[in-house]
């Protein structure tokens, strides 16, 4: 059973940082993706930004591009630096992973999640 364990959100001013943490576990596949995805209240899930574990390739949303930036260490855990923070960033944060090496920016091809971190920015 694969568990993903984020930490890392609060309260920010606008323009400020954070950097959010998902720490997996009881991984049995040898290639897979991790992504990150944020909801907001009264809207969908969206993509936020995603990295393959094996090669490192990292795909984001336009609107994070340039500002937030994806990574992974050694020992199973994604980071999502977030830095130049807007209002609109505000939403609960949800770390994600699929078997597989494909980017993939649909939330419905992950199949494992996390329990969601909230994060709020303010103006």
């Amino acid at each position: 059973q694969v568990q993903l364990v984020e930490s890392g959100g609060g309260l920010v001013q606008a323009g400020g940082s954070l950097r959010l943490s998902c720490a997996a576990s009881g991984r049995t596949f040898s290639t897979y993706t991790m992504g990150w995805f944020r909801q907001a209240p009264g809207k969908e899930r969206e993509f936020v930004a995603t990295i393959t574990w094996t090669g490192g390739r990292t795909v984001y949303a336009d609107s994070v591009k340039g500002r937030f930036t994806i990574s992974r260490d050694a020992k199973n855990t994604v980071y999502l630096q977030m830095n130049s923070l807007k209002p609109e960033d505000t939403a609960v944060y949800y770390c994600a992973t699929r078997d597989g090496a494909n980017i993939v920016t649909d939330s419905r091809a992950y199949a494992y999640w996390g329990q969601g971190t909230q994060v709020t920015v303010s103006s």
